[in-house]
């Protein structure tokens, strides 16, 4: 006999949520992934185990649980019926737990890589009945050459994890550090039983009780402290205007339609002995590998083509809001999308005599427009502002894609950069995702049977789309361009690519 749970959540999404969510629709535009390569005993990997603490993470985060459900354009809503019982709630986690095995005829790392194709290029892996989940490869007929093991210790052997999400659920901070807590607890003491003990108590914290005082973690736009008065609510609009017209850019990659999209996602990783150059570098000239970043994409760039040196070059980054949100009482996950967007301008020529002074003080201009843009006393109000267009936006946009009834249309969603209006000259190049010092999240102290060697991260993207990841990792930093290959004038891409790593050889390294 069925137990039926008389618990139901719901609530509707945020603007940015939904600026996410209807260009998602067709194909899974935006869907991340972090992908990260390990080695460990196989008994740590074990099936049942890997379940249960995947489990326990989508009941303390039930966005991971959670389906969509799309009543009209102005009322999406996030829906959670929670399992009946913990063994329900097991079940469910395994449905959306995939193991792909390996085989002796083609390496893991080639497996793998194809698995990630398949996952940006083939068919959906994701609905909105599913919002997530976790592939794991192995393959057992090689051990790993990163672990020697110890006479009393099992052989250690190569793994690599994919956990998938939807973008309109979280950021790239939330698929970290639930990573990172994945194998805090996979790694664990806990035997598998002890394991399953835990994960009943956490179901009857929430759901035991049909009385639980629970929810649904809260939106963006409902952690962000509101504006009061009406005043108030008229100068930020004003303000935003403003500061939108000031946004000046001229260069872009030049296109090709009528391809299909292929995404690729080229990663280069350099070896701890470098990477500690390049930081101390940077540390000299007081900016962070960040801003040297957009530096050398600006370098790149005016090397690769410069149709126009009058105009400068724009480029856009996620801006991180958690820092700014109030605190949400009845719910403590970190499972949700908390992002806004700035942009950085860099002037659209070079010099012949003296690059490299010219790049450290375009770096610093990039380190000062950062932190302009993160510590101005208007960022609050901005970044609501950058949400209710987005969230706008792609609401038109849907309906127009709909009436058309035309699923490719939906996949030309609009750029990441929220802050680029359609009035030329305001274009931009490149987003760049700077994640900073990935270590600083994972304790990889704290998961000792477990040995993490590789990460790497993206999402399926948007016809001609393009966007570069920088992040230290194992103390190693990693440049990555995530690319629509087939959305682009030939070479161009693979020319810019070739130009970011002889800048940094000829400028960091």
């Amino acid at each position: 006999m069925r137990i039926h749970n008389p618990i139901h959540l719901e609530r509707r999404l945020g603007d940015t949520e939904t600026s996410y969510f209807l260009p998602s629709r067709a194909s899974g535009v935006n869907d991340m992934y972090l992908h990260l390569g390990f080695s460990a005993q196989p008994r740590t990997l074990a099936r049942d185990r890997v379940a249960l603490v995947w489990a326990i993470l989508r009941l303390k985060h039930p966005l991971l649980a959670c389906c969509v459900e799309m009543h009209s354009y102005n009322d999406i809503r996030f829906v959670l019926k929670p399992h009946a019982s913990p063994e329900a709630t097991l079940y469910s986690a395994n449905e959306n737990l995939l193991y792909r095995q390996g085989t002796t005829a083609v390496s893991l790392h080639l497996f793998f890589s194809e698995l990630i194709d398949s996952y940006l290029n083939g068919p959906r892996t994701l609905s909105a009945e599913r919002l997530s989940c976790i592939i794991l490869s192995e393959d057992h007929s090689y051990a790993s050459e990163s672990v020697i093991p110890s006479a009393e210790s099992d052989t250690w052997f190569d793994y690599d994890l994919l956990l998938c999400t939807t973008h309109f659920i979280g950021d790239g901070m939330a698929l970290h550090q639930c990573a990172n807590d994945f194998f805090t607890l996979l790694s664990s003491k806990q035997s598998t039983g002890e394991l399953y003990d835990f994960l009943k108590e956490e179901w009857r914290i929430r759901f035991g009780n049909q009385y639980t005082e629970i929810s649904l973690p809260k939106s963006l736009e409902e952690r962000l402290p509101h504006c009061s008065g009406k005043f108030q609510k008229v100068a930020s609009m004003v303000d935003f205007e403003l500061s939108q017209g000031r946004l000046v850019g001229g260069h872009s990659f030049p296109r090709r339609k009528g391809n299909d999209r292929r995404t690729v996602v080229p990663t280069v990783a350099f070896d701890e002995d470098r990477t500690k150059k390049v930081l101390k570098l940077c540390k000299s000239h007081d900016v962070s590998i960040s801003s040297a970043l957009f530096a050398i994409c600006n370098i790149a760039w005016l090397r690769t083509r410069n149709d126009d040196p009058r105009l400068p070059v724009m480029m856009y980054s996620a801006l991180n809001m958690r820092p700014y949100l109030l605190q949400d009482v009845l719910n403590d996950s970190y499972w949700f999308i908390a992002i806004s967007y700035f942009n950085v301008v860099l002037p659209g020529f070079l010099p012949t005599t003296d690059v490299e002074r010219t790049f450290w003080h375009r770096a610093r201009a990039a380190k000062e427009q950062s932190t302009r843009a993160s510590k101005n006393r208007m960022v609050i109000s901005r970044s609501r502002e950058m949400a209710k267009e987005r969230g706008d936006r792609a609401i038109r946009w849907a309906i127009e894609d709909d009436g058309k009834m035309n699923a490719k249309s939906c996949v030309s969603s609009p750029p990441l950069a929220a802050t680029i209006i359609e009035k030329p000259p305001s274009t931009a190049l490149i987003g760049l995702s700077l994640l900073g010092n990935l270590d600083g999240i994972y304790k990889h102290a704290a998961f000792s049977q477990i040995k993490l060697h590789s990460l790497t991260t993206g999402s399926r993207q948007r016809a001609g789309a393009m966007l570069l990841f920088g992040y230290t990792f194992v103390g190693k930093l990693w440049i990555s361009l995530g690319y629509d290959e087939n959305g682009f004038e030939k070479g161009i891409v693979e020319t810019f690519w070739n130009n970011v790593f002889s800048s940094m050889e000829e400028l960091l390294l």
